[in-house]
Order: C-alpha cells, then structure tokens, then sequence
C-alpha cells in the first residue's frame, strides 16, 4: 500500500489483532484453533502473508461466522493489494457484526486508496455513530473532508486560475498531505475469538484533528486526594455494566457529562440502555490503572479496558475525567483510544 501515498497515507487504517484469551473450560480442540489464529497473526506481522492466509483459511473452514479471523483475513488481502477481496471482507464483517467501528474504518481507508471519498465518507460516519468516542474514525474523517475540499478547490481553480483565494487554500491542504509523518497505529480493539487488536500501520499520514478536544492539562498530584475512592466509582461503573444495570450504569455518570457526537443527553442514554440489554452477557474488565488529579474535585483515571459479550470481545485503552459531586465520584467524561 505504500506506493499509493498520495491516496492513502492521511488516513489510517486498524492493524490490530487481540490476543485471544482462552476461558478455561474451553476445550483442548477448541483452544488449538484459536492457537491456529494467533500465529496465523505472529505470521501476518512478520510479513508471511501467504502462510498466514493459509492458517487463516484453515480456521475459518470451521468457524466461518469468526470475526477476528475475517478481520485478520481482511488485513491480509489489503497488504497484499487484494483491495476488492479485501472490501468484500470488512463488508461482510460490517453486516454480521453491525456494532464494530473497525471493519468500517478499514472500509474507509480502502474506498479512499481508490478515491471513493464519499463511500470512505459513509463508512467513517457509521464507524462513528457505532463508537462515537473512536478518535482514529475522527482524524480519518477529517482527512476525508479535507481531500474533498481539495478536489472542489482544483475544480474551482480550473475554472477561474486567478482566484488566489482558493490557490492559497488549495496549497494549504496540499502542504497538509505532502508534509505528514507515517501514523502511529491505531488503538487496540479484540474481535469475537475488532477494532480484532495490536499490529503496524499499512501507510498513514498522522491525519489533521477533525474537531478541536478539550485540552487536558497535565494531572497535578494532590495531596490530601485519595486515588481508591476514584477507583472505586470507576469499578461500580464497570460492575453496573457487566451485570447489565443500565439504571445503576448511567447512574455514575455527571449531570454535565460530555455527551459524544451530536447526540442530547437523551438520545445516549436510550443507545446505551439498548446496548447493555442486547447481548446475552456481558463481561467489563479493567486493569493498568492510574489516578491523578488536577485539583480536590478533578481526577483522571487511565486504564485497559477489555469488554466480553456472547461471541464479542473487545480490548481498549480508556481514560475517564472524574468529578467529586456531592461527595461521589463520577463520570464527566470518557475518551477511548
């Protein structure tokens, strides 16, 4: 994919595969497979794509309805240049597995490559509306307008080559995409045994921020804060979730919390009342956690998050902004990553 640069490199595309965590009663034959997966991966990530395509398929043929083996399959193809194999895949994916914002992030980055930018547009929009706090489908989105803007400039200027105004701009958006750097790869996200999760970047620039985040200032160490009642909150939001309360869920959240997206209060909360009742069960962990506060009131807490539910699993990176109201801790805002 590098040697399509000038198409692809502003936006980035989600490489990562989770490990998968084998449960315990799972059975001997059963966690062959998923060993079947994880190096069908290590092989992906050495560049051995028609090795690990051949484990991919041989795994698949028994568990064709797999979304981290399509996913990974889907990955393969791209890096292979197999563009239109590849769309077919995260299509499909898209379908089985409405809910994943990665499949339609990878969708994106492959209609972009062939400059489809109003169906890598669709595509961002819907990986957005499944996961509103997706920071990659953001800056991706945002690269999308900004190419958009570019071929309308183009368009402007062919038809009137002494509007400076629009050369000026034009050469703005151009230097954006000249100039930028390879992007880092995106955030982890597991699949069922996406975003799947953990690998390189294909070919990304690092892509402008599309709307403009709050700026965090950097945490100060407080001294009479205690980080376990911080801590707490955030393990009674995760227990909430998992017992799929969603009275008690939204309950940890702030009067002024940070609705993501356009939605109002309201609208969230119905989505996230429906999400929760959905699934059959459901499974929050956290783990690597880290509390700091920026006054007696204001504390960040930054954790792994790892989300199980029926044939789902998911592994992110979290960071809630804590308030203290009325002597609780709760959720002002959550950003994922």
């Amino acid at each position: 994919m590098q040697n399509r640069s000038n198409q692809t490199r502003s936006i980035r595309i989600n490489r990562h595969i989770a490990p998968l965590v084998g449960a315990l009663l799972l059975a001997l034959s059963v966690a062959a497979h998923a060993d079947d997966v994880q190096d069908a991966n290590k092989l992906f990530k050495q560049g051995q794509h028609t090795q690990a395509m051949d484990k991919v398929n041989g795994y698949l043929a028994g568990k064709p309805k797999d979304a981290q083996a399509r996913f990974l399959k889907g990955l393969i193809l791209t890096e292979q240049g197999k563009s239109a194999d590849a769309i077919k895949v995260f299509s499909s994916l898209t379908e089985d597995y409405p809910e994943l914002p990665e499949p339609y992030n990878n969708l994106a980055v492959l209609y972009a490559s062939q400059g489809q930018y109003d169906k890598a547009k669709q595509s961002l929009e819907m990986a957005i509306r499944t996961h509103p706090s997706y920071a990659t489908a953001h800056e991706n989105l945002g690269d999308i307008y900004a190419k958009m803007a570019s071929q309308a400039y183009d368009r402007a200027l062919q038809l009137d080559r002494s509007n400076t105004a629009t050369q000026t701009k034009l050469a703005m958006i151009q230097d954006l995409f000249s100039n930028g750097t390879r992007a880092k790869p995106a955030t982890p996200v597991a699949v069922a045994a996406s975003k799947p999760v953990a690998a390189e970047p294909v070919a990304a620039a690092k892509p402008a921020q599309a709307a403009a985040a709050p700026v965090e200032k950097t945490p100060k160490p407080a001294a009479n804060n205690n980080g376990d009642d911080v801590l707490k909150a955030v393990n009674s939001w995760a227990a909430a979730w998992s017992a799929q309360n969603s009275k008690k869920y939204l309950s940890l959240y702030a009067s002024d919390f940070k609705v993501p997206g356009k939605q109002s209060r309201k609208e969230w909360e119905a989505s996230r009342k429906e999400r929760i009742a959905k699934p059959k069960s459901i499974e929050v962990g956290i783990s690597e956690t880290s509390v700091s506060f920026s006054d007696a009131s204001h504390a960040t807490v930054k954790f792994r998050q790892t989300y199980r539910a029926s044939h789902l699993k998911t592994s992110s990176r979290k960071t809630l902004l804590m308030v203290k109201s009325g002597g609780d801790w709760r959720i002002q805002e959550e950003r994922t990553r």
